[in-house]
């Protein structure tokens, strides 16, 4: 039974978060930081191989209003090149506000997010991917 990897793309970290193998729930993993998108496809790639992921989910940035922004695009941009590598099914799961309730559960956990910012990236793309293994749930 393969896992599904979520993918919360950012300018400098990529938070990474994977399903337990039978796809209830989802746990922080791994930060990359971007240093190239080739190196960063790189590293997906293996993630992909080493922990048997038979799905992506991609956290959509998109403003408050529902509007396209520049990290949309940049997401997309990278999204569209991933698939180049990749045979994937891919869904896309709005993120809005997931950074803030990510420093919320952080907190709430007695650790100050703004020393721990690898620990933010991780824990949206928890939060992104539980959202979307719920709602698989109740379909």
């Amino acid at each position: 039974m393969g896992r599904i990897l979520c993918i919360d793309y950012g300018s400098k970290r990529i938070g990474t978060a994977l399903s337990d193998p039978g796809k209830t729930i989802a746990s922080p993993f791994k930060t990359l930081d971007f240093k190239s998108e080739e190196i960063l496809i790189s590293e997906v790639v293996s993630l992909i191989e080493e922990y048997d992921v038979e799905m992506l989910v991609v956290g959509y940035p998109i403003g408050m209003k529902g509007q396209k922004t520049l990290q949309t695009e940049k997401t997309e941009k990278f999204v569209e090149t991933l698939k180049s590598s990749i045979s994937l099914p891919i869904v896309w799961i709005d993120e809005r506000l997931s950074s803030v309730e990510a420093k919320r559960a952080l907190r709430n956990q007695g650790i100050k997010p703004s020393r721990h910012k690898a620990m933010i990236d991780t824990t949206a793309a928890a939060l992104i991917l539980q959202t979307y293994l719920d709602s698989r749930l109740y379909r």
